[in-house]
């Protein structure tokens, strides 16, 4: 397999596909599943971006956390695999893989708070009025220093292949968000799935869960906190940092869209739900 950066000029930090290659090659015998690592090319001249090339992953892809297509009584084995991997990530020793180095240490929720703070307060769309008392909400509610894991960044179960047969995981895919942070903002990112309603993002809010046989969320927290040995503290304020962080991301879209400069064609629909994110976030911050 191929992966790219697409052609045209990118942020900085966009796409960074060189981090994928480093983390997934440091992983390979740290008991964390990932694809095979194959070669680098920096040089843009070959086909003009930077590329890397992977094993090739027979396996199943998920994109609803509801898993429609398994039956119900192999559903508690998928999610079970899936917690872990992720315990597993965040037991990682960083230097002993040779990452040390990877994400700059210290302050990482308030870092990234500040970051999406700062986006928000650059739009010229105006934002819900739920984002603007998140705006204020967040930094005061902050946890302090947080033990640092290597963190995956985008942990959802569609960026994970399982095996065509067994209820196992056989590669974490999409690691350019990748970095050294704090796990619990990891864990509560893939967690928001838990919360998150159907009919507005991805999610399994509000879903008969034990008649679909997937475990309850404060089942599946305490199997990470079992497997990491990771108290899950601040769970609210990880969880509404997480859904706004989101919906900045989405009332980005919605900027977009709204200054004809949006890539979708479905970005005012997409944008659209920063709205309903970030009710949520503040209905759990006030929990």
């Amino acid at each position: 397999m191929l992966r790219k950066k697409p052609p045209g000029a990118l942020l900085p930090s966009a796409h960074a596909i060189d981090r994928e290659y480093r983390v997934m090659q440091a992983l390979a015998s740290s008991g964390v599943p990932v694809p095979r690592m194959l070669a680098w090319c920096g040089d843009e001249r070959v086909i003009g971006t930077a590329f890397y090339l992977m094993e090739f992953l027979d396996g199943r892809a998920f994109p609803d956390p509801a898993l429609p297509e398994v039956p119900k009584e192999d559903r508690a084995a998928i999610y079970n695999a899936m917690n872990q991997v992720i315990a597993a990530l965040h037991r990682v020793d960083i230097e002993a893989v040779g990452l040390a180095g990877f994400g700059r240490p210290g302050n990482y929720v308030q870092r990234q708070v500040d970051r999406w703070i700062a986006q928000c307060e650059r739009a010229t769309l105006p934002l819900p009025s739920a984002m603007r008392e998140l705006i204020r909400w967040l930094p005061a509610h902050a946890p302090g220093e947080a033990r640092s894991a290597l963190v995956h960044g985008d942990f959802r179960i569609d960026n994970l292949v399982f095996h065509l047969d067994e209820p196992r995981v056989i590669g974490v895919l999409d690691w350019e968000l990748s970095t050294v942070g704090d796990p619990l903002a990891d864990f509560s990112y893939h967690c928001m799935a838990w919360r998150i309603p159907p009919q507005v993002w991805r999610g399994m809010g509000g879903l008969p869960l034990d008649a679909l046989g997937i475990p309850r969320e404060s089942d599946y927290v305490h199997a990470w906190e079992e497997r990491t040995g990771i108290a899950a503290t601040h769970w609210d304020f990880y969880l509404a940092y997480n859904l706004f962080r989101i919906a900045a991301i989405l009332h980005g879209i919605a900027q977009r869209a709204a200054d004809g400069s949006a890539a979708a064609a479905n970005a005012a629909e997409q944008g659209a739900r920063a709205g309903p994110l970030a009710e949520l976030a503040l209905a759990i911050a006030r929990h």
